[in-house]
């Protein structure tokens, strides 16, 4: 008989309210980790199977007390089917080299990463990134991360930042060129993450949150199919 993980104990605490980040006008509560427990293996997935997410160091969920517009999304990669759009996204890249490495800082990564920013974010309170910030954010020491490289004929295009679950992957972040804006890199990394789950014999890559009323959020529930996370159980589409 397979023994059930043994799972870290975990505490939790609740943010006082503040300024929604993806919803104007809205404020927003947060139920965060404690930071002082490491979390392993087991307890990391435990908690994304439960809608939480992974910001550097913090895991975290909205737990916001009038509003649950923050939906957890993931895709069951055994049944994904490209539809036509993602098919010609395929194509488009079809010179792109992935390359997996290990989660360290690398000058030209970072470079990509701060001219994304400038371009996609603008006065969103991540501009200006330094070294320390750009890693803190992606990493931590706890979590099994990769840095998933994307090249074009050697040009650095993007890259897609996940944690290695025991039953999937974890989009952490992507960040690409925003020259190559045409080539739907975000939406290809994501392609290739499904394939990359797949290839590991791992079931569901966890995109994080969908948001009905967020455009930033729209591409989400174009991988079908998928599941959400709804009043504590997870839901075909």
């Amino acid at each position: 008989m397979t023994e059930p993980p043994r799972i870290h104990p975990l505490g939790f605490f609740r943010t006082p309210p503040h300024d929604c980040g993806y919803l104007a006008g809205k404020n927003a509560v947060t139920l965060f980790v404690d930071p002082r427990v490491r979390p392993d293996q087991a307890s990391y997935t435990l908690l994304s199977q439960h809608g939480f997410r992974r910001s550097g160091a913090h895991v975290y969920r909205p737990r916001c007390p009038t509003c649950s517009a923050c939906v957890p999304i993931r895709i069951p990669v055994a049944r994904f089917k490209a539809n036509r759009g993602q098919r010609r996204v395929i194509r488009k890249n079809a010179a792109a080299v992935m390359v997996e490495k290990p989660p360290r800082y690398e000058e030209e990564h970072f470079a990509l990463y701060a001219k994304y920013i400038e371009h996609r974010h603008p006065g969103g309170g991540m501009e200006d990134p330094d070294p320390n910030s750009y890693m803190d954010f992606l990493t931590t020491s706890w979590a099994d991360t990769r840095f998933l490289e994307f090249r074009l004929d050697e040009r650095l295009a993007a890259v897609a930042v996940v944690d290695i679950l025991d039953d999937g992957l974890s989009a952490v972040y992507t960040f690409f060129d925003p020259d190559l804006e045409a080539l739907s890199l975000g939406r290809y990394a994501i392609l290739k993450e499904i394939e990359l789950t797949a290839e590991l014999g791992l079931q569901w890559l966890y995109l994080g949150y969908w948001i009905e009323d967020c455009k930033k959020m729209s591409y989400k529930t174009e991988y079908q199919p998928h599941q959400k996370f709804v009043d504590g159980t997870w839901r075909d589409n």
